[in-house]
């Protein structure tokens, strides 16, 4: 039973860790953070995608990537932040954050009820991709060749943190901003709520 677990653990672990990172690839391209000859179309939990294939990006993201699935086999991670921010003067623009709760289950799904959850939350990332592609009707218009980006990791303390990662702050938008809540995904193993904020345009 404990073998058991443990592959239905990395089974939804990886499903979480592909969603993470086609999240993190659709934003930076639908928000312009890098030109549109970087990515290329692809297919993902059964829609099309935008995927970077530009070597640099991809190196550090997949170095992210790697430790993403060790610490959500672990149970070590609680939240995911990506943020854009200006170039110019460093302060944050937006702020996409993925929430993190594992469930905790008291007894082993049976093969039928884990396989119809995991079609279930397949539909529910095309949803929420859908989404990140629908944000552009409401968030604010970003400069070309203005912004750049960060990607924040909260593990718990006990985690085993790679020393070529930095602590840094939690790079909030200054005067809170707007939230936007996305649909959630839901796994056998893990809760996962989204919500965009953005900076309110200074009034003239």
């Amino acid at each position: 039973m404990a073998s058991d677990s443990r592959i239905a653990l990395e089974s939804t672990s990886d499903m979480v860790v592909d969603f993470f990172e086609t999240s993190i690839h659709s934003i930076l391209y639908q928000r312009g953070v890098y030109p549109p000859e970087d990515f290329k179309q692809t297919k993902r939990f059964g829609v099309s995608i935008l995927m970077s294939i530009n070597p640099e990006l991809n190196a550090y993201l997949d170095e992210i990537v790697q430790q993403l699935k060790a610490w959500l086999k672990t149970n070590h991670i609680n939240k995911l932040v990506l943020v854009i921010k200006s170039k110019e003067t460093n302060e944050t623009l937006e702020r996409w954050q993925f929430d993190v709760k594992v469930v905790k289950n008291n007894h082993r799904l049976s093969k039928t009820s884990s396989g119809d959850n995991s079609v279930n939350a397949a539909k529910e990332i095309r949803g929420i991709m859908r989404q990140i592609v629908a944000s552009v009707s409401f968030l604010p218009i970003l400069d070309d060749d203005d912004c750049t980006f960060n990607i924040l990791v909260y593990a718990s303390e006990d985690a085993e943190v790679p020393l070529t990662w930095a602590d840094t702050d939690a790079n909030l938008i200054r005067g809170g901003g707007e939230h936007v809540r996305l649909q959630s995904l839901s796994t056998d193993d893990h809760n996962i709520d989204t919500v965009v904020s953005y900076r309110i345009e200074d009034p003239f």
